[in-house]
This record gives structure tokens, C-alpha cells and sequence, in this order.
């Protein structure tokens, strides 16, 4: 059987994976005690933010429009964005908190409720369709993604 090249699913099934893996240690990091831990949720957490509003952005200028010009069905791609803006105003809300308030460990919580649910279904439902359409070159899009990905992480360190 002969591997195909990576595309732009893979590429953004991988950030759902990095992120994944964030949330597991922002709840490790709930559960410990200490003087530094404090500091290190703020900064794990504004990393997630920085992770999932940069893959937001892609997803929404690059693979959804392209999605959606060869795809009849587009009513997944409009939850898709219902989800991202659910997310993004989670995400301004965390970005505006200390690790002081009450509710930021609990608005963390959601937040990674939310994004796991958004990427049961993009997996299951968004990038097999993605992937079964004929006129959509995903591997030239990964390249793509990757490119404004790289750009977008840029301007946030900036």
C-alpha cells in the first residue's frame, strides 16, 4: 500500500492533537499544588489560546472557503464557525482574566470541552468529506496552511 502525502487534514488534525495535549497538563496543573504552578497555568493557558486562535484563523481563511466552493452540503462548515466564535469569545474572556478569578480554571475546563467536541466532528465528519473531494489539491493546501500558520505565530511573538 503506497502512503500518501501528508495534507491539510493531517496538518490540522495535528494542531488538534498539540492542543490536546495542552489541556491535559493545564488539568494536571489544576490538581497540583505550589508556589510556581499559578504562573505556569496562566502561561499554558495563553499558549492555548495563542494555538487555538491561530488554527481558528487558518481553518476559517483558507480550508473552510475552500471547502465550501466544492462541497454541496455546507451546513457542518457553518456549525464549524458557529463553534469557532463560541470558542474565540471563551478564548477573549480567559486572555482578559488573572489566574486569581475563580472562573478561570472553570472557563479553561469549557473551553477544552468545546474543542474536543469541534474536533470529533471535524474528524468524522469534515475532513473525509474534504478528503473525498475531487477538486480540492489538500496537500498544495497544507503548504498553504502552514505558510499563514507560520506567519499569523509570527505577528503573535511580535
Amino acid at each position: 500500500m503506497a502512503t500518501r502525502e501528508k495534507d491539510a487534514c493531517d496538518l490540522l488534525d495535528a494542531d488538534h492533537r498539540a492542543v490536546k495535549k495542552m489541556f491535559k497538563e493545564y488539568e494536571e496543573l489544576t490538581n497540583s499544588r505550589g508556589r510556581t504552578v499559578g504562573q505556569k497555568k496562566m502561561d499554558l493557558a495563553r499558549q492555548i489560546c495563542q494555538e487555538l486562535t491561530v488554527h481558528a484563523q487558518i481553518e476559517e481563511e483558507i480550508f473552510y472557503p475552500a471547502l465550501r466552493a466544492v462541497l454541496k452540503d455546507t451546513d457542518m462548515l457553518a456549525e464549524a464557525e458557529v463553534e469557532h466564535a463560541s470558542a474565540k469569545d471563551l478564548i477573549a474572556q480567559i486572555e482578559g482574566m488573572d489566574e486569581a478569578d475563580e472562573m478561570f480554571d472553570a472557563k479553561v475546563k469549557v473551553l477544552g470541552e468545546y474543542i474536543d467536541h469541534h474536533v470529533k466532528e471535524e474528524k468524522n465528519e469534515i475532513f473525509p468529506k474534504a478528503r473525498s473531494a475531487r477538486k480540492l489539491d489538500l496537500v498544495s493546501m497544507r503548504d498553504q496552511l502552514m505558510e499563514r500558520k507560520e506567519e499569523l505565530m509570527g505577528e503573535e511573538v511580535a
